[in-house]
């Protein structure tokens, strides 16, 4: 049996009902917080993207007032007139001293989602929590990964650390039901080195600069992502540009814009079936006005809106 603590400050994502048995959970859609990824240095076990879940459910309630009122993102009704039920499964708990055991927890918590046929929205947490969530789609193949991000995440290890904020994209390659793998909104300098980059042309990663995207649009990218798949959506926050996300460890000038982030999720949805997502590396004490917390909370309402207005969308 599968049960996660609420919240530490119990307020769930948008007033949604809290449900922590996942034995018992009865929804299409489950909010569910990874806090603790896998550090780098003995600075890094305490760092404040673990704090980023209880940040983005707070700002929620600056999203909406009521199921009932009219979203102009969505063109209607969040749930579109259909019976959706939407729940928050808490955080999956551990210790940051502790990234294995933490890892465990976390992906036994996506499987028992996924095997309720609920789709997981999973709040980070850095990069490396969408590890364990790559992993627990296992039984779910063939996946096609698209991310959004500044960076490309190929490397091995680091400090010999090999499941931390680096790496998702390298161990999402290393796994056998991952059969595509789109990068979106690559720009600046990050941790990868040539070799990482030889290696994910190798794979046959495909790979789309932010500025490719600026000056063709997000159609361009849509295009080329087969239809009829089964698609994981992983968005590193710096992968919006810091004038819409602030609040992120490394920033960088040049991003995603927020109609750009929306259309990529919606043409998802148009193309094929939506298995989760997730969203990961804010940093809420470098928040402005909280409108990094509130941004991520409008993509999650673009996802909940996108996958629910879709008929081939299996719940």
């Amino acid at each position: 049996m599968q049960t996660l603590p609420p919240p530490v400050e119990y307020q769930t994502f948008m007033n949604f009902p809290l449900c922590v048995d996942l034995d018992t959970l009865d929804a299409q859609l489950a909010i569910l917080g990874i806090p603790y990824g896998a550090a780098y240095t003995l600075e890094e076990l305490g760092n404040d993207q673990s704090n980023a879940p209880g940040a983005i459910r707070r700002e929620s309630e600056r999203l909406s007032l009521g199921l009932d009122c009219w979203d102009f993102d969505l063109g209607g009704l969040l749930f579109a007139g259909r019976e959706v039920r939407v729940v928050d499964c808490g955080n999956a708990p551990g210790d940051p001293r502790d990234p294995q055991r933490c890892y465990q927890i976390a992906e036994a918590a996506v499987r028992q989602i996924l095997a309720r046929r609920a789709l997981p929205i999973i709040l980070g947490g850095d990069h490396g929590i969408t590890i364990p969530a790559l992993r627990a789609l296992h039984d779910q193949a063939p996946v096609t990964l698209v991310q959004v991000d500044a960076h490309l995440d190929w490397r091995d290890e680091i400090n010999g650390v090999r499941l931390g904020y680096s790496s998702p994209i390298r161990r999402a390659s290393e796994m056998a039901h991952f059969t595509d793998i789109f990068q979106v909104g690559l720009r600046a300098q990050g941790s990868a080195r040539a070799q990482d980059v030889q290696d994910a042309m190798a794979y046959g990663a495909h790979l789309f600069t932010a500025y490719e995207i600026h000056e063709k649009g997000m159609d361009y990218v849509l295009a080329q992502i087969p239809a009829g798949g089964r698609y994981y959506l992983t968005i590193d926050a710096d992968g919006l540009d810091p004038s819409i996300m602030p609040a992120v460890a490394g920033p960088a000038v040049g991003g995603l814009l927020f109609h750009q982030v929306r259309r990529l999720i919606h043409g998802l949805a148009e193309k094929g079936a939506l298995l989760g997502m997730d969203i990961v590396e804010i940093t809420p004490a470098r928040d402005v006005n909280g409108i990094s917390a509130i941004t991520a909370g409008q993509l999650i309402l673009n996802f909940i809106g996108a996958v629910v207005r879709t008929p081939h969308q299996a719940f």
